[in-house]
């Protein structure tokens, strides 16, 4: 994957509604949707999607903040989606826990909280959708063959395309894969820049339900952000090299792209995502003025006028000055603040 950053002073302010560009056309997809538009609703609408695995942490509230900023900065919706399809790595009482963390830190979300968890049968319905048009393929493959068989790339072994012209004989289908094009995806990410993978050479084939039956992450959040006409995708840079199988996936299932801007991850003193380290404590909910503003200094933003005393005043101030040019494009540690020449 490829990438070329804007400067800050290059990088957008705040618009009506942002944009995404995307750069590539490949064939036209089935309509999956009965009367979605091609061009997604006027208005912003953004959405925070936390796993239910823990508690929320200081990496999570810097994505939580930056969406939710971004989506009442231009007086626009904000949704909160709990992606809980893998029950394994589900922490009992999680997702209640997150959202009263969300509510103490002065978050208020529009509309209901969603579940994927409850809407397997609308995964099903696009799966089958793209098994009709031929989008995908069962396959047969286990992990330790596509090690064995796949040339190296970014993110592990590239699938060889093994079953991509029919299983062998004798053989069962245990996932469900999406062909590759032989063509680069590529999108403008509103804080990243240019974004570029060639999804064959990088990734292959890749899985959309999972050996277990479970629909993969890469379908989900395809179907649910056009499901809940989701316009402006505000996340994590750890799945920025995601996007273009997902908008592969979108282009395939006759859906809108939305915009996207990838914010920098939070990494502990070791490098390693916050979330994957010992140093991902919850966020305090008893005062969370701390960090509210150590978020918002990750974040790059310019200091509050005043010290809030409550997260109403917090919030008052900061989706005032809110300014996504001044995100940072790199990850840093949780106690770094951006330079400013």
């Amino acid at each position: 994957m490829r990438s070329g950053n804007d400067s800050a002073a290059d990088a957008p302010g705040r618009s009506p509604r942002p944009e995404g560009d995307q750069e590539t056309r490949p064939r036209p997809g089935i309509r999956f949707f009965p009367g979605a538009e091609t061009v997604a609703p006027p208005r912003y609408r953004g959405r925070f999607a936390p796993s239910p695995s823990g508690p929320l942490h200081f990496g999570s509230l810097v994505t939580a903040m930056a969406s939710f900023a971004d989506a009442r900065a231009q007086a626009g919706i904000w949704q909160v989606r709990i992606e809980d399809l893998d029950r394994a790595r589900e922490r009992p009482g999680a997702a209640a826990a997150i959202l009263r963390t969300l509510e103490a830190f002065g978050f208020e979300w529009d509309g209901a909280v969603r579940y994927q968890s409850r809407r397997l049968p609308i995964y099903a319905e696009a799966l089958a959708a793209l098994e009709t048009g031929d989008f995908v393929f069962p396959c047969a493959c286990s992990r330790r063959e596509i090690a064995q068989l796949g040339s190296p790339g970014p993110e592990g072994p590239v699938y060889p395309g093994t079953c991509r012209e029919g299983l062998a004989p004798g053989r069962g289908g245990r996932t469900l894969r999406l062909r590759a094009p032989q063509a680069p995806i590529g999108f403008r990410d509103r804080i990243q820049g240019e974004i570029v993978q060639d999804i064959a050479k990088e990734v292959g084939d890749f899985v959309l339900r999972r050996a277990d039956g479970i629909p993969a992450y890469q379908l989900a959040v395809v179907v649910d952000d056009a499901w809940q006409e989701i316009n402006q995708v505000v996340r994590g840079a750890d799945l920025m090299a995601s996007t273009p199988r997902q908008i592969l996936v979108q282009q395939a299932l006759g859906l809108p792209t939305p915009g996207y801007a990838h914010i920098p991850l939070v990494r502990d003193g070791q490098g390693r995502k916050l979330s994957k380290s010992e140093a991902a404590a919850p966020v305090a909910a008893g005062d969370p003025r701390p960090a509210l503003l150590r978020a918002w200094a990750f974040l790059g933003q310019v200091p509050l006028a005043g010290p809030p005393t409550t997260p109403a005043e917090f919030w008052a101030q900061a989706i005032e000055r809110w300014d996504p040019g001044l995100v940072p494009a790199h990850d840093r540690g949780a106690n770094d603040r951006p330079s400013r020449a």
